[in-house]
């Protein structure tokens, strides 16, 4: 009985050793896509990130606040098209900073950030208000967006 068990962990031990090899092979480096996309040396670029928090603003008209956060998820669309958005998207549970969600911006520039952000319906009610950081991250980050409506089977 040790004897079947020693071997099946022996060989269920070579198979994962012979999987990790596998995985460790190295991509080739892509110099045409790293330039596409603005990638340093280690493939990297700075973004902005944008946390949009509470407001100042409450509205409890649900049809007023239906319209806002519409537009709000159509101006995320708009600039996600454009280019300028990377990521957005809610955070699922309440914190102490009263954050709401975060967009990760295409650009360096702070005060470009802020120009986009102002966009958004529900910054411009006060619904949302938001904070700026700087960020550095894979350049490659917005060649998930491509691929996106492919697995999302309706628009929030």
């Amino acid at each position: 009985m040790k004897l079947k068990v020693f071997i099946t962990l022996s060989i269920l031990l070579t198979t994962l050793s012979f999987a990790q090899e596998k995985k460790k092979e190295k991509v080739k480096f892509n110099q045409e896509l790293a330039t596409s996309l603005g990638a340093d040396q280690y493939g990297m670029k700075a973004y902005t990130i944008v946390m949009l928090t509470t407001g100042s603003t409450k509205i409890d008209d649900k049809a007023k606040m239906g319209a806002l956060m519409k537009g709000h998820m159509a101006n995320i669309g708009k600039l996600a098209d454009e280019g300028k958005i990377i990521v957005a998207g809610p955070f699922l549970e309440k914190n102490k900073e009263n954050y709401r969600g975060m967009f990760i911006f295409n650009t360096k520039s702070k005060e470009e950030a802020e120009q986009w952000v102002k966009t958004d319906p529900a910054v411009q009610a006060g619904v949302f208000s938001y904070e700026i950081f700087p960020w550095y991250g894979s350049a490659a980050l917005p060649l998930y967006l491509k691929h996106h409506e492919e697995i999302s089977k309706e628009n929030p």
